[in-house]
């Protein structure tokens, strides 16, 4: 039985809090950064008018006493410290004084954030109201993890705050609902740990195109959005995850589903009949598996869009709309799984396939009534046969199974600028100088060194290095102006890809991913780290740029190159100094 205590604490005091890492927030039942500017700003006004706001509701962690997952308070806690931070100004158009508030000036002095300059501040007093307020503060103590569940959903049904698909994930914790909250994360390119510091929401946070508050998930790049599929405050209502849990639903649990409120309600309802014939359903399919084949049928809608003249699938299906067509393309989506798993039949022509998507909604029934089971079943039958033309008999599971997606390389890249130790970028073997291009000599030995300090970074923990990709403004620059190319932007880094670096050496792809794999091959690395990385190199077409994949997987002891220890410091690579941090480091397993 929990025990709830009430905490009141200074602004001043929470914000400490947040500097030390103590609040948390746990994506299993918690939404986005969702609030807008103007509630920002009215937020800091009723604190500064000394206004009463809402109670925080936390839970101490059970393995971390001292630290908290937030419950309820999660948008205003987020307004109040991004504030203190200069994220925005109040409705008087004031900005928060770095200056008066040492915890804060700390922060910025290590590049935490960027303080404005020359802009209307808050007076002392003022700053003084803020970090004096005193928020009402509960905290439940000794809850279980039903309890915490329990508790959210009844304060997120008070109000009906949450979207519908919200509230259904956010009730529900089983196979079904984690599996779509992974490839939601993927898709959306916000992959990141269950449970993360307050300090790390806006990196999974969107962005609108009217309303940007520094988010990293930018809507508009979104396959989602960029695709027409949805509308962009669809994607911040997490419509996506209710797109995806209706496919899913379809494929598993073998027959089409009404598309309706309702039929997914059911599936979410850990007390009805058709959740559990999902999750029966889902344990024989797997989790991987579906995971696998959904990515590759996107992989093969964006194969299919970028072919020839790149083009948005709703301006190919759609003669003149300019509406969200979710029911639509799940009912794509599920005509090309069909054709890949149940048929076994990949994709050959691009081109063609494209041309006999056109103005598809001319040819299928998109009224009211192709919500139900029987005319979703027909546009799926009607869709097959309209591209089964252009897909031939294949082994499809070399094409799927155990390949990174167009979908995974996004979430690596943006997981990158999150989980630093874990992930290395480099944008590929040959330098960049515009006249005299030759290969890095010492390229390869910088990677061997870094897989061996991400293998080192301990049991449960697996790292990417992705060669092809380059966090620099001006690596990106010099990318256009010698190899006339155009880098993919994935938030703060460019995809520069690899296959230009075939090209200009003259080489076949093929070649050219050997010599990364030889050059690792006959490093001093070792040899379990060695075999267990040569199998997990994977390559990727990423819109025709190309990316390599370095795997490196758990180890179970710590790993050398030759006699020398390497560990992670960040984002970067040391050498280890002395038989301490050694022992340090191989305590770790």
């Amino acid at each position: 039985m929990s025990e709830l205590v009430s905490q009141p604490l200074s602004i001043q005091s929470v914000y400490s809090q947040y500097s030390e890492g103590k609040l948390h927030v746990n994506r299993r039942y918690q939404r986005k950064l969702v609030w807008t500017l103007e509630e920002k700003q009215k937020l800091i006004e009723s604190i500064l008018k000394k206004y009463p706001i809402p109670a925080i509701l936390v839970s101490e962690r059970e393995n971390a006493p001292g630290t908290y997952e937030i419950i309820d308070g999660l948008q205003r806690l987020h307004a109040i410290v991004s504030y203190i931070e200069t994220s925005f100004p109040t409705l008087a158009g004031q900005y928060f004084d770095v200056n008066s508030f040492p915890t804060a000036k700390s922060r910025a002095g290590k590049g935490k954030f960027v303080p404005v300059q020359d802009k209307t501040l808050l007076t002392q007093q003022e700053v003084s109201t803020i970090l004096d307020y005193s928020l009402a503060m509960s905290v439940m103590r000794g809850a279980t993890e039903a309890e915490v569940n329990d508790v959210f959903d009844r304060i997120n049904t008070y109000g009906h705050r949450l979207s519908d698909q919200e509230r259904r994930q956010a009730g529900v914790q089983n196979k079904f609902s984690e599996m779509i909250r992974r490839i939601a994360c993927t898709m959306r390119g916000d992959v990141s740990a269950t449970i993360l510091p307050l300090e790390s929401m806006p990196s999974i946070s969107i962005d609108l195109p009217m309303t940007k508050h520094g988010y990293s998930v930018q809507a508009e790049d979104v396959f989602w959005v960029n695709q027409g599929i949805l509308r962009a405050t669809d994607l911040r209502d997490s419509m996506d995850e209710q797109c995806i849990a209706d496919v899913a639903a379809c494929i598993i649990g073998g027959e089409m589903i009404e598309r309706s409120k309702d039929a997914l309600d059911s599936i979410y309802d850990l007390n009805n009949a058709e959740s559990d014939r999902i999750e029966t359903a889902l344990d024989v399919y797997g989790e991987t598996k579906f995971e696998e084949e959904f990515k590759y049928c996107v992989d093969v809608i964006l194969f299919t869009c970028n072919s020839s003249t790149p083009t948005k699938l709703r301006e190919i299906l759609f003669e003149n709309n300019t509406n969200a067509f979710p029911a639509v393309f799940a009912v794509l989506l599920v005509a090309i799984h069909e054709l890949l798993i149940k048929s076994k039949k990949i994709p050959v022509d691009y081109d063609a396939l494209k041309s006999v998507l056109v103005n598809l909604e001319g040819r299928i029934e998109t009224r009211r009534r192709s919500t139900a089971k029987v005319e979703r079943r027909k546009n799926v039958d009607t869709i097959k046969g309209l591209i089964d033309g252009y897909f031939v008999e294949a082994d499809v599971a070399e094409f799927i199974y155990g390949n990174h997606a167009s979908t995974d390389i996004e979430g690596l890249i943006r997981r990158s600028e999150i989980e630093l130790s874990d992930y290395e970028l480099k944008q590929g073997i040959l330098t960049l100088h515009p006249t005299r291009r030759a290969i890095d000599e010492g390229m390869i030995d910088k990677v061997v060194t870094t897989i061996c300090a991400i293998a080192n970074n301990g049991k449960n923990r697996v790292g990417k290095i992705i060669i092809g990709v380059t966090d620099k403004d001006a690596d990106a620059q010099r990318v256009r102006e010698i190899d006339k190319l155009e880098p993919k932007r994935i938030g703060r880094r460019f995809v520069v890809g690899v296959d230009r670096e075939a090209k200009f050496m003259g080489i076949e792809l093929e070649d050219y991913i050997s010599k990364w794999k030889d050059g690792i091959r006959q490093s001093g690395l070792s040899q379990p780290l060695k075999d267990s990385v040569l199998s997990s190199i994977d390559y990727n077409s990423f819109y025709g740029l190309g990316v390599i994949v370095i795997t490196i997987p758990e180890q179970k002891q710590l790993s050398f190159v030759g006699e020398d220890v390497y560990w992670r410091a960040a984002d970067g690579t040391e050498k280890v100094s002395g038989m301490k941090q050694v022992a340090e480091l191989a305590g770790r397993f």
